[in-house]
């Protein structure tokens, strides 16, 4: 199976943090901060303006990129969890 999203939503892949401290300490997933960093994996095809033509995003597949801290559903798909956010208000930056 395969994510598609529609209108302007984007599919990331968030990255996985550290789980230990410096000092070695393991980290329970409560005490965890909530990754704000990932890689976009799929994107819809944009939004639709007011005269109906279509306005493509910004972001493309492959793109690393900083979002929101809490927006997004999470997903998970054989496996594998992914964030869908709604368009591009929700990412904040692109890393280069």
């Amino acid at each position: 199976m395969h994510i598609r999203p529609i209108g302007e939503r984007v599919v990331i892949k968030p990255m996985e943090k550290e789980v230990k401290t410096q000092s070695g300490i393991l980290l329970p997933d409560s005490a965890q901060e909530k990754p704000i960093e990932g890689e976009v994996v799929a994107v819809g095809p944009g939004r639709m303006d007011a005269n109906g033509n279509r306005v493509p995003l910004e972001v493309k597949v492959g793109d690393m990129v900083v979002f929101a801290k809490f927006v997004g559903t999470n997903v998970k798909q054989e496996g594998v969890d992914y964030l869908i956010v709604n368009g591009e208000r929700d990412i904040l930056c692109v890393i280069e």
